[in-house]
C-alpha cells in the first residue's frame, strides 16, 4: 500500500475548513492537524475531521510533509517561509504573498530545500475552463466579469488581489505573450481598499484582455468570453458551463444562431469539485515529485500584474 502524505492545514477560517474537509476525503492523505491562533476554531474543525488541533502552527513542523496555508494574505509570507525553510511543501492560497520580494524569497527557499510551492488559483481547476482548454489556440480578445455581493471576508486586500487575480492568472494561462501595457481604473467605496476595478491588458502579440471585478455588486457573476479567429468561447465559472461558437462564413448556421455561418456547441463539462481537484493535484505533485499545475512562479506572475493594476489606479 502506498504511504499517505502527511498534511496540515494552517488557518481554520471559512476556506481552511474546506481544505481540511477535502484532505480528509482524499485516500492518499493523512490529515495530521489543523492550526489556528483561534484555538476554538481549530478545535471545532479538527474534531469534525477527526484530527488534532494546534494553537501554534510551528508545532506541525516535523510532523508533516506538506501544508495548506489558508491565513490572511499579510501572514502568507512568514508562515510559508517557516515551512519551506524546513523542506515542507506548501500550497499557498492566492495571492501568493503581499509583495514580489516576498514571493521571490519563498520561491528561492523552496529551490534550496527541495520543497514544492503551489499557488491556490482555484479557477484553474474549474471544470468550465478545463472544458475549453483544447479549443483556445490564439486568443485575440478576452473579456471577464467577476462580480460579487459585498462580504467582509477578503476586504483586508483590494478587489484586485481578492477577485480579479483569478482572471489575471487565467489570461496568463491562455495568452502566450508578455504584457505590453496595462490601463486601469477603480475606486474604494465601502472598504479601505479598492472595491471595484477595471483593467485593460495589452500584450506584445496584439492580444487584449479587459477585466472587471467588483465586490459591491447586486449579483454574483463569474464569466469570461474569449474571441479568436472564427471562434467565440463563453465560460460561466459560477454555473460551470461552457459554450463554443465556430464561424464558417460559407457554412450553414445553427437554427438558433444569430451570427451568420455560426455553429453553437455546448461543451461537455465534468462534474468536478474544483477545490478537491486543486488539492489533489498538490498531493500528487508532492507524492510523485511532479511539476505543479500552478507553481510559485505562476503565483508571482499574477501577483506582479495585480500590483501593477493597483499602482495604475492609485
Amino acid at each position: 500500500m502506498m504511504q499517505r502524505l502527511k498534511i496540515g492545514v494552517i488557518g481554520a477560517g471559512y476556506l481552511g475548513k474546506f481544505h481540511a474537509e477535502k484532505y480528509s476525503a482524499n485516500k492518499n492523505v493523512q490529515l495530521v492537524g489543523i492550526a489556528d491562533i483561534n484555538f476554538e476554531s481549530a478545535l471545532q474543525t479538527a474534531e469534525k475531521q477527526n484530527t488534532k488541533a494546534y494553537a501554534d502552527y510551528k508545532q506541525l513542523i516535523g510532523k508533516v510533509d506538506a501544508v495548506s496555508i489558508v491565513v490572511p494574505t499579510n501572514l502568507h509570507f512568514q508562515v510559508s517561509l517557516d515551512f519551506l525553510s524546513n523542506g515542507i511543501s506548501t500550497l499557498i492560497e492566492k495571492p501568493i504573498t503581499s509583495t514580489i520580494q516576498e514571493a521571490d524569497q519563498l520561491i528561492n527557499t523552496a529551490k534550496k530545500t527541495g520543497a514544492i510551492i503551489q499557488t491556490g488559483h482555484l479557477e484553474r481547476f474549474n471544470p468550465a475552463i478545463i472544458a475549453v482548454k483544447d479549443k483556445i489556440k490564439n486568443p485575440q480578445f478576452i473579456e471577464a466579469h467577476r462580480l460579487s455581493f459585498y462580504k467582509k471576508r477578503g476586504t483586508e486586500v483590494s478587489v484586485i488581489l481578492d477577485l480579479m487575480i483569478h482572471d489575471i492568472d487565467i489570461i496568463f494561462s491562455l495568452i502566450n505573450s508578455e504584457i505590453k501595457k496595462i490601463d486601469a481604473a477603480g475606486a474604494s467605496l465601502i472598504s479601505d481598499h479598492i472595491d471595484i476595478a477595471n483593467a485593460r491588458f495589452q500584450f506584445q502579440n496584439g492580444a487584449v484582455a479587459n477585466l472587471t471585478a467588483s465586490r459591491i455588486s447586486a449579483k454574483n457573476e463569474r464569466k469570461m468570453r474569449i474571441f479568436q479567429q472564427n471562434q467565440y468561447t463563453a465560460i460561466d465559472f459560477g454555473n460551470k458551463n461552457a459554450t463554443n461558437i465556430t464561424i464558417d462564413k460559407n457554412g450553414k448556421a445553427s437554427d438558433i444562431s444569430p451570427i451568420p455561418g455560426a455553429k453553437i456547441e455546448k461543451l461537455p463539462v465534468l462534474n468536478q469539485d474544483a477545490l478537491y481537484a486543486e488539492l489533489d493535484s498538490f498531493v500528487n505533485a508532492v507524492l510523485f515529485n511532479k511539476p505543479c499545475a500552478v507553481d510559485g512562479n505562476c503565483g508571482r506572475k499574477a501577483l506582479k500584474a495585480a500590483l501593477e493594476v493597483i499602482e495604475q489606479i492609485k
